[in-house]
C-alpha cells in the first residue's frame, strides 16, 4: 500500500477527450454566421471530426512528442555527399499530414474556402502550433502563383492536395506538396528592398540562376519556395524548387537551424544559393507586390493563430478551476478568480470573432471586403499578436505553480505566444502599413468605417472610442509616432463593433466596459464588478453543449 502522504487529491484531470470545436461557442457561431447555407453542414461535420481529434489524447501526445524531439539537419550523407535535409519526429509528420488531409493547406478553390480553413486551422492547432508554418506557407503561396498563370496550372492543385507526401522528390511524382518562403537577409531583415541576393537571367524565358544567402527561410523541408532576389530589373519574386525535374537537387544549402525561443517541432533555417536554379513569379522589380499576397494570407494566419493559442489557454484556466478547490470551494466560483477567467475569455473572443470575419472577407472577394481587408488585416495582426502574450502568460498563473511545469503544457503556449507578433512583420511594420493605406487608398479607410458603423448606436461607450478615432484620423500630421495608439484604437473599435453585432450581450457588455471605456486597471482581472462575469465564464468554458 502506497504511504499515506503521497495520496492524490484535488487535483485537476487532463483536459483530452473533447471536441475542440463543438466546445468553443465564439467559433462554432462564427462558423454559422459566415458560411453560406450550401457548404454549412458538410463543414460543420468536418470541423466536428477535426475538433474530436485535436482534443484527443492521442494528437495531444504528438503536440508532446513533435516539441520534445525538435527536428535534426542532415547537411551531409554518410558518403560526405550534401544533402541537406532536415529530419523531424514521426509526430510532425503524423500532425502535418492529418492537417493536411484535413483540407488545412486548401481554401481558395472551395465554396467558404477559408472560413472553413481558418476554423480548422484554430482547432487544430491548438493541438501543436509549430506545424502551422509550412500549412501556412503553402496555403498562402497561392495568390503569388496566380499572378502567372501558367505556374499556378502547374503548382496550385499539388499545393491544395489533401494528400502528404513527406521527403524531397521531383514535384511531378508527388501527390501533395508543401511551400516555403525565404525574403529576409541578414543585412537587411524587415527591409527587404536592401536585399542583396542576386537573379542571373538565363536564355530559358523565365528562368534565373540565384546566389546570396537567406536569414530566415521558414520550412526548409518543402518542397519548393517563394524568394525575392535581385534582378536587373529590380527585386523580384522566384519560385524556387528543391528538386529539379531530372530528379538532380538545386542548389540548397541549409547553414544551420535556428535555436528559437519556441515554435520548437518547426524548423527555420539559414540558406545558401550559389547557382540556384529559379523560375520569375511576376515581373522583374515587381517583387514585392508579387509576394504581398502571400504575406496577408500569412498575416491572417498569425492572428488565426494566436487566436487559437489565446483559446487554449483559456480553455485550460478555465478547466483547471473548475475542478480544482481551494478556501472551501472551487476557484471558479471565487469572485477574483472569475473576474480573471471572464478577462481571458473575453480577450479570446474576441480575437476569434475578428479572425473569422477576416476569413469571410477572403472569401467574399468584393472590392469593398478587399479594400476592408487592406486595412483590417494589419491592425488585426497588431493587435490580437500583441496582447496573445500577456493573455497566456495569465492563463498560466491561473495553475499556479502546476502551469510552470512543462507536463502542464503551459510553458509551450507561452514560449510560442510572442512568434506571431514578430513573423511576416513585427509591430511597427504593421502600424505603418495601416497608415500606408490611410494615406494611399481612401477606399480603404471607408471599408473599415463603414464595418464599423454598422454597430453605431448599439453601445454609447462604442460610439463615443469611433467619435474619437475618427478626430484622430482627420489629423494624419505627424501621426507615425503616434501610429501604434492609432492602430490599437482601431482594432479594439473593430472587435467592439463585431462584439456588439453578434456576441451575447453579456460579452458585449464586458467588453465594452473594459476595452472601450474607462472602468478598468492595467491587468487581466480588474474587469467592473457589476457585469454578468458568471455568464461570460461558463460560455467559454470547454465543455460540449
Amino acid at each position: 500500500m502506497a504511504p499515506i502522504t503521497h495520496t492524490v487529491s484535488n487535483q485537476v484531470p487532463p483536459l483530452a477527450g473533447y471536441d475542440v470545436f463543438a466546445a468553443d461557442l465564439a467559433l462554432t457561431e462564427a462558423v454559422r454566421r459566415h458560411l453560406p447555407p450550401e457548404p454549412s453542414a458538410a463543414a460543420l461535420a468536418e470541423l466536428g471530426e477535426l475538433g474530436r481529434a485535436a482534443g484527443s489524447a492521442q494528437a495531444q501526445a504528438w503536440g508532446t512528442q513533435a516539441n520534445g524531439n525538435p527536428p535534426v539537419l542532415r547537411s551531409h550523407d554518410r558518403y560526405g555527399n550534401r544533402v541537406d535535409e532536415v529530419e523531424f519526429h514521426p509526430a510532425w509528420h503524423r500532425l502535418l499530414g492529418h492537417a493536411v488531409g484535413a483540407g488545412l493547406t486548401d481554401a481558395w478553390g472551395r465554396p467558404g474556402g477559408h472560413v472553413r480553413r481558418a476554423a480548422g486551422f484554430l482547432v487544430w492547432t491548438q493541438a501543436e502550433a509549430g506545424h502551422g508554418c509550412p500549412l501556412s506557407m503553402t496555403h498562402a503561396a497561392v495568390p503569388a502563383l496566380r499572378t502567372d498563370p501558367a505556374l499556378a496550372r502547374e503548382w496550385e492543385p499539388l499545393l491544395t492536395s489533401p494528400v502528404y507526401e513527406e521527403g524531397l522528390r521531383p514535384p511531378g511524382e508527388k501527390a501533395g506538396v508543401l511551400f516555403g518562403m525565404g525574403m529576409t537577409e541578414k543585412q537587411g531583415g524587415t527591409d527587404v528592398r536592401s536585399n542583396t541576393t542576386r537573379a542571373q537571367p538565363l536564355s530559358e524565358a523565365g528562368a534565373y540562376l540565384l546566389t546570396g544567402h537567406k536569414w530566415f527561410c521558414s520550412a526548409p523541408m518543402s518542397d519548393a519556395f517563394l524568394v525575392l532576389a535581385q534582378a536587373p530589373g529590380g527585386l523580384t519574386c522566384f519560385l524556387l524548387p528543391r528538386v529539379l525535374p531530372d530528379g538532380s537537387r538545386n542548389p540548397f544549402a541549409i547553414q544551420r537551424l535556428k535555436d528559437k525561443l519556441g515554435n520548437r517541432s518547426n524548423a527555420s533555417a539559414e540558406v545558401e544559393f550559389d547557382g540556384t536554379w529559379a523560375r520569375r513569379v511576376g515581373e522583374e522589380g515587381q517583387g514585392v507586390h508579387t509576394i504581398m499576397g502571400m504575406v496577408a494570407a500569412t498575416r491572417l494566419d498569425c492572428v488565426t493563430g494566436s487566436a487559437a493559442l489565446m483559446r487554449q489557454a483559456a480553455a485550460q484556466a478555465i478547466h483547471h478551476c473548475a475542478y480544482r478547490r481551494a478556501f472551501g470551494g472551487p476557484l471558479i466560483e471565487k469572485p477574483l478568480m472569475r473576474n480573471v477567467l471572464a478577462d481571458l475569455a473575453l480577450e479570446s473572443e474576441a480575437a476569434t470573432v475578428l479572425a473569422l470575419r477576416l476569413a469571410a472577407a477572403y472569401d467574399a472577394d468584393t472590392e469593398d471586403e478587399r479594400a476592408f481587408l487592406r486595412i483590417a488585416v494589419p491592425a488585426a495582426k497588431y493587435w490580437v499578436t500583441k496582447r496573445c502574450t500577456p493573455m497566456v502568460a495569465e492563463a498560466l498563473e491561473c495553475l499556479g505553480g502546476n502551469g510552470y511545469v512543462e507536463e502542464s503544457g503551459m510553458p509551450r503556449l507561452l514560449r510560442e505566444a510572442p512568434l506571431n507578433s514578430i513573423w511576416e512583420g513585427s509591430g511597427n511594420v504593421q502600424a505603418l502599413d495601416v497608415l500606408r493605406a490611410l494615406r494611399r487608398e481612401p477606399s480603404a479607410l471607408n471599408a473599415f468605417l463603414q464595418e464599423v458603423g454598422r454597430a453605431r448606436g448599439a453601445d454609447h461607450r462604442l460610439d463615443g472610442v469611433i467619435r474619437d478615432m475618427l478626430t484622430e484620423l482627420a489629423d494624419l500630421e505627424g501621426i507615425e509616432a503616434r501610429a501604434r495608439r492609432l492602430v490599437e484604437r482601431m482594432a479594439t473599435v473593430l472587435q467592439g463593433s463585431l462584439l456588439v453585432r453578434w456576441a451575447p450581450s453579456e460579452v458585449a457588455d464586458a467588453y465594452c466596459a473594459s476595452r472601450l471605456g474607462a472602468d478598468r486597471g492595467a491587468a487581466f482581472g480588474t474587469l467592473p464588478h457589476t457585469l454578468d462575469l458568471a455568464a461570460v465564464v461558463e460560455r467559454a468554458r470547454p465543455v460540449e453543449r
